[in-house]
């Protein structure tokens, strides 16, 4: 969250007397809408003026009514639209001194001198030469009298402050822009639905993906479904790739693949700077091979749809934190990009990003692609290193001698079956035997224990639950089985792959350490759960999932509330006593109250949630949508809230309730939750074979230092292994969550975006930052 330069300054205040406008150019993206929504509410909350301009810089230009006032209601509904609903052109005539001599007449004579512009790096490019000029523009109008000397000196200075919205992900110094995960989601969708028909009849299908001078969408795709070759413009094939691709593919066939997946980004090149096309593909796959090879080109699909739940919480905490930029900005600040590292937002330099977005141009155009990738961002260079290991090495010759088992522990989410196959390559690509344990710690005290192969992990990527089988049995009373087996099966490492109950087990396990040798062996427990509260880690795998399908389901209440008018909607979502998936859906869903445990609620917080929905029903908005964690309250029950909601609410509003129920465990995983589980698994492995040799004494494993049992977790901007034992302080047991949870502190966001009249915390700045390689490991 953004804070004040003045602690003492009421925020609610903070924008009176000042005007900000906001506006959307260059190609649209999902999410823009989010993040207009959100620069909207709290400049008003803020007690700003806001303005819309319509159609990008050529409305900036044009003025008259293309630059109207925004109100709270006029961005009701947004939410969910992918595009954006405000327009966005590409403007010749702004590029033009004189089509920006226009723009700044138009904002001075509005009084606005905040400009919020959402769009890639040439619209903020724009921005950034507009505000350089500004005085120099200022001075033009009041030499040709069309602006007076005291409209000049009111509005002597322009804050700029941009938003990436770009499908590509190609803006440096931001781990995610908005609209990628979207066009992730959409891309990942076509790939599922083309596996079964590729599948049916032994197909090889290309596909190629947006990403010009980017290849992040085609990367992470190719990650996300397992595909057999990727080409990206960063990163063009080694001479002779022809050979090694047919040879590739002819090797998958060998093994028992029934299809074959290639993605291409339309900026793929060969290493002279020759395009590599999908038909050019195509052409060699069929003459070599002979397969049966279909191209598809997905196009402008990927900028489509609805915004996914990321999208519409990475635009709505972007908009707060770019409306706090301009307020606190001084003319001595430099105009800033506002992103996001990790799970933090944060504000960089906007020309900073700019240059080194165009070094990474420079080096590719200048063939120094490893300078490319690494000017990217860890996140790309990681996503490439990951794929590069699990796509392109083949088994070594020499076994490791090692035997490490892999299990899946209490209730099934998407995403746990990726982190499984990854985590079986990488482990064999390392040279260790694998193998999985069925049905959790039930099947390894009863030694539901097999080798698992490279070909059986094939096409898991995509699938939802648990292939491996899960139960929520916990080690603790079949101690004397499980070490009797780690020792019958020879197991020598464990990966537990799970929600809280793989914690807990981990834990049982390590404190088992004493009584049985057995049990000293590595072990690592990757975060999986859709509740999201496993101690040690911002994130948990399936948690995304979820949250999109409680978002999808809520969009769909919310049409019928918008259909009925004069209708509120108590949802009530899982997560045990973690808030997580309330609060995010709320955000996402744009609810106006979302009751959690961890943020206690009493009898006159229901009250004045009424009182509020009461008002709601005065305006044009004329429906209610209330989350509920389903152990927010032992007493406050869904059904009591529905209750007292259709007492409270009799003449004025009606109520309905759903309990969404085990449809938030299902489904195929997101693009993700897929990423996610890919790179925890590898991780997993690749940690645990440095262990493995650090224990080894006298011919043998053998690790007892708290060190050698650690939770993998995502910690603000990385990947780190924390030791189980350490975290058992930072744990409330009972109830099954972590002491400290980041995600609370945006959850007043949620409230302000709702209207209501809360002390938004400004207590924690965002400083700027510089760009050099910040870019986080997130990066979906």
């Amino acid at each position: 969250m953004s804070s004040d330069l003045h602690p003492t300054l009421d925020p609610t205040k903070m924008g009176l007397g000042r005007s900000i406008a906001v506006l959307t150019s260059g190609g649209d993206a999902q999410g823009m809408n989010a993040a207009v929504r959100a620069t909207v509410r709290v400049g008003l909350y803020t007690g700003a003026k806001v303005y819309f301009v319509h159609e990008g810089y050529q409305g900036l230009v044009d003025g008259g009514d293309n630059i109207c006032l925004a109100t709270w209601e006029s961005v009701s509904m947004m939410l969910q639209l992918g595009g954006t609903v405000i327009g966005s052109a590409r403007s010749k005539d702004f590029r033009a001194r004189e089509g920006r001599r226009k723009a700044a007449c138009n904002l001075v004579k509005l009084g606005i001198t905040n400009l919020c512009v959402i769009g890639g790096d040439g619209s903020l490019t724009g921005a950034d030469a507009f505000r350089s000029e500004w005085s120099g523009l200022l001075g033009d109008l009041v030499t040709a009298g069309s602006i007076s000397e005291a409209e000049a000196k009111q509005s002597s200075h322009l804050n700029i402050v941009g938003m990436v919205g770009s499908i590509d992900n190609d803006f440096c110094g931001t781990d995610m822009t908005i609209g990628t995960d979207s066009a992730l989601h959409r891309i990942i969708e076509v790939v599922d639905a083309i596996t079964t028909t590729a599948q049916s009849h032994q197909r090889t299908f290309i596909l190629e993906v947006m990403g010009r001078h980017c290849g992040y969408l085609a990367l992470v795709s190719a990650l996300s479904c397992g595909a057999d070759w990727v080409f990206i413009p960063e990163m063009p094939p080694d001479d002779g790739w022809e050979d090694h691709l047919c040879r590739r593919l002819a090797d998958q066939r060998a093994r028992g693949s029934r299809l074959n997946v290639i993605i291409v980004a339309e900026g793929a090149m060969s290493r002279d700077g020759q395009p590599i096309t999908s038909d050019q593909i195509k052409e060699l796959v069929t003459d070599r091979l002979g397969f049966d090879t279909r191209t598809t080109v997905l196009g402008h699909v990927q900028r489509g749809g609805t915004p996914s739940a990321f999208d519409r919480i990475l635009g709505s905490r972007m908009g707060v934190e770019a409306v706090m930029a301009l307020l606190e900005a001084t003319p001595d600040t430099p105009a800033c990009v506002v992103s996001l590292s990790g799970n933090q937002a944060v504000r960089l330099p906007l020309m900073e990003c700019v240059q080194v977005t165009k070094d990474v141009t420079a080096a590719m155009a200048e063939g120094r692609f490893e300078d490319a990738i690494k000017l990217r961002g860890t996140s790309f260079e990681n996503n490439w290193k990951t794929y590069k290991m699990l796509a392109h090495i083949n088994p070594p010759d020499v076994k490791s001698n090692i035997n490490v088992a892999i299990m899946n522990i209490g209730a099934p989410c998407a995403g746990m079956n990726a982190a499984v196959r990854s985590a079986v390559r990488m482990g064999i690509i390392q040279g260790h035997t694998m193998l999985a344990v069925h049905d959790g710690f039930d099947g390894l005290a009863h030694g539901q224990v097999e080798p698992i192969t490279w070909t059986s992990v094939t096409g898991w990527t995509g699938k939802g639950g648990s292939m491996l089988g899960t139960k929520r049995s916990l080690p603790g009373k079949m101690l004397e089985e499980i070490s009797q087996n780690i020792a019958k099966f020879n197991i020598h490492a464990l990966v537990i792959i799970g929600g809280f109950e793989a914690f807990v087990g981990g834990l049982e396990l390590v404190q088992a350490r004493e009584k049985y040798e057995e049990m000293c062996i590595p072990m690592v427990v990757i975060p999986a759960t859709v509740s999201n509260n496993v101690p040690g880690s911002d994130f948990s795998i399936g948690a995304d999932t979820a949250l999109n399908t409680i978002t999808a389901t809520c969009d769909r209440i919310k049409q019928s509330a918008a259909g009925t008018k004069r209708r509120v909607f108590i949802v009530e979502t899982m997560g045990g006593y973690c808030g997580y998936l309330a609060t995010m859906a709320g955000l996402a869903a744009g609810a106006d109250a979302a009751y959690i445990y961890e943020d206690k609620f009493n009898i006159k917080d229901l009250e004045l949630n009424v009182e509020h929905l009461v008002e709601k029903m005065k305006t044009t908005v004329k429906r209610g949508l209330i989350l509920r964690n389903e152990n927010s309250n032992a007493n406050y029950t869904t059904d009591f809230i529905f209750n007292l909601y259709s007492e409270e609410g009799k003449g004025i509003f009606d109520c309905r309730k759903n309990v969404l129920g085990h449809m938030q465990q299902g489904g195929t995983p997101t693009p993700f939750d897929r990423n996610f589980g890919t790179k925890m698994g590898a991780k997993t492995i690749l940690w645990l074979t440095d262990k493995l040799k650090e224990c080894y004494r006298h011919g043998r494993i053998f690790a007892n230092t708290p060190d050698s049992a650690c939770v993998l977790g995502m910690r603000k901007r990385a990947l780190t292994f924390q030791p189980l034992t350490e975290l058992k302080a930072d744990t409330d047991l009972e109830h099954r969550i972590p002491k400290t949870q980041w995600w609370l502190k945006i959850r007043p966001i949620m409230k302000i975006l709702a209207k209501y009249d809360i002390k938004l915390d400004t207590s924690e700045h965002t400083d700027m930052e510089h760009v050099i390689n910040k870019r986080g490991d997130l990066g979906k």
